[in-house]
């Protein structure tokens, strides 16, 4: 059977953070959305995304095909519902998709608004993501999941005699270090991957997870429901935010409810406002709308697309979006919404020209043994260009 996750339109409520991903690619708790399913389902697994994705993101459609909601995270009644499916019959809650077991010739005439010969309706509750603040909102949740997940029945690699650990939920794979740091599990686990490094006088509460080939630098505080994803550095001070993966903050500043892509740089001393000073709900830009939609949030702070980057004391106001390849920098609080391949700050922006972003991140990718920035990379990029080009009218 293959397994092939698909975007609904939480692919658009989602902007900017899936212009250069599918759904299901996006990391919440320690696994990407397609990591719980293939772990959980003990399968390999596609994308059916935007067209401009497949060359890097491939469908793959066999004889007998399982469609899941790429926005769906696993969990054991949803599981136990999706492989009970007969060919031809779909798992709906209310109107939303959640799977559909479909042969080959009607899985290559899927789409999401298609009809089904029986639809079966779900009623428990489950985690979805629809809007970028749902993944620090709900990070804690999933955290808690993938750490059962992965650890359950193992036991932990031992870390250095120097270091506290205060409960129990601690877990550490073979050639994780850490060294003269405390570890404080009563509110939630803490795992880290291996080929991790925690450097001195590093202070994290649960839930917490590093992954694989990333650091956290001397006396960074962390606390719980963050996640950093794989080849990052992190240093300062971070709360309940998400880093997906070969991004850096590695100094000094704050970071807290917040969500940053995949080759992310935030300068030193940079920080980010979560709470507005009246306490105000907290607004987001949206892209379906086109305006700021309200998030029923007291603390919400930046959600950075991949390859955006920002200069050193830059100051993000509550509730920012930083568009895909922008970057930000020089002194004032620049808007609440700074559009993709924008370049500028709180003084003005023009167009970052689409060669110049390729050059850096052709550099960026350069010191990454294990990536290359290859002509699928750049197509990606040239094309969100394109499609985002009516937000940089500065």
């Amino acid at each position: 059977m293959s397994i092939i996750l698909f975007d609904d339109n939480a692919h658009l409520t989602l902007l900017p953070l899936t212009y250069t991903r599918p759904v299901a690619d996006l990391r919440i708790g320690i696994l990407t959305i397609a990591e719980k399913w293939g772990r959980h389902l003990n399968q390999d697994h596609s994308f059916y995304t935007r067209d401009y994705l497949q060359a890097k993101f491939p469908e793959k459609i066999e004889d007998d095909n399982l469609f899941i909601n790429g926005a769906v995270c696993p969990d054991e009644n949803l599981i136990e519902a999706i492989q009970s499916l007969q060919a031809g019959q779909a798992l709906k809650y209310n109107e939303q998709l959640l799977a559909v077991r479909l042969d080959q010739t009607a899985a290559n005439a899927f789409s999401v608004d298609s009809a089904f010969n029986e639809v079966i309706n779900y009623s428990n509750l489950f985690v979805s993501i629809r809007y970028p603040e749902d993944i620090f909102r709900k990070n804690d949740i999933e955290l808690r999941k993938d750490f059962q997940l992965i650890t359950k029945g193992r036991t932990s690699a031992s870390i250095s005699s120097t270091n506290t650990i205060i409960g129990s939920d601690f877990f550490a794979e073979e050639g994780a270090t850490a060294e003269c740091s405390s570890f404080n599990t009563t509110n939630g686990p803490i795992y880290l991957a291996a080929d991790t490094q925690v450097w001195e006088g590093s202070h994290i509460r649960g839930p917490f997870a590093i992954c694989e080939h990333s650091r956290i630098k001397m006396g960074a505080k962390i606390y719980g429901g963050t996640t950093i994803g794989p080849y990052s550095t992190i240093g300062g001070e971070v709360n309940n935010a998400v880093i997906w993966g070969y991004s850096a903050k590695g100094h000094e500043g704050y970071l807290g409810n917040s969500v940053l892509g995949e080759w992310c740089n935030i300068g030193a001393d940079s920080n980010n406002s979560n709470l507005k000073n009246n306490y105000a709900e907290v607004r987001l830009w949206d892209y379906t709308t086109q305006r700021f939609r309200k998030t029923g949030l007291q603390f919400c702070g930046l959600i950075m697309a991949d390859h955006a980057k920002c200069g050193i004391n830059t100051m993000f106001n509550t509730g920012s979006v930083v568009g895909v390849g922008a970057n930000v920098f020089g002194a004032g609080f620049p808007r609440n919404f700074i559009a993709d391949f924008a370049w500028g700050g709180a003084q003005g922006f023009e167009v970052y020209g689409i060669n110049k972003m390729l050059e850096t991140a052709q550099r960026v990718f350069e010191r990454r043994e294990n990536r290359e920035f290859n002509d699928t990379e750049q197509d990606i990029l040239k094309k969100v260009f394109e499609l985002t080009e009516e937000y940089r009218r500065f």
